[in-house]
């Protein structure tokens, strides 16, 4: 009976340890200010975060405390600022970053929250440049595609 009493015990602590818990926070005007799931005190599953004005800042997916997979960032008038993948809370890969009227005004592969390969710049929704960039810092930078071509590979790009 003992040993029965103790693993019911034990099971029991075992099960509300692996709860998830759906969270609200709300900022200082009243408005929320996040909501998702949380286990063990850190978040998990996808996430959503608003600006002051109650107009949705970013959101994406959590793993363990961390963002992973794909987020999306944007203004305070609610139009698109930026998207792109996370790996254990870095941003990594594919990153497209707008301007104001959410036109593509750049795209670029990061890995470790920097910029570590190409940034692709455009203009008018045209491409005007390539750079390269190795851990943040610039190393190459192209304005036409046959000198691009000429020290680069087209499957870089990938």
């Amino acid at each position: 009976m003992k040993y029965a009493l103790l693993i019911f015990c034990i099971s029991i602590s075992i099960c509300g340890s692996i709860e998830k818990e759906y969270k609200k926070s709300y900022h200082a005007n009243g408005k929320l200010k996040a909501e998702g799931w949380v286990r063990d005190g850190k978040r998990i599953k996808y996430w959503k975060f608003y600006h002051t004005n109650g107009v949705i800042s970013k959101e994406g997916h959590y793993k363990d405390g961390k963002a992973v997979k794909y987020w999306y960032f944007y203004r305070e008038n609610g139009k698109k600022l930026s998207e792109g993948h996370f790996l254990e809370g870095q941003k990594c890969k594919w990153w497209l970053f707008y301007d104001e009227n959410e036109k593509v005004n750049h795209k670029c592969q990061l890995k470790d929250n920097q910029k570590n390969g190409y940034c692709l710049r455009y203009k008018n929704e045209e491409l005007v440049r390539a750079e390269k960039y190795l851990n943040g810092k610039k190393i190459g930078e192209w304005t036409d595609l046959a000198s691009f071509k000429k020290e680069n590979s087209i499957w870089d790009l990938r």
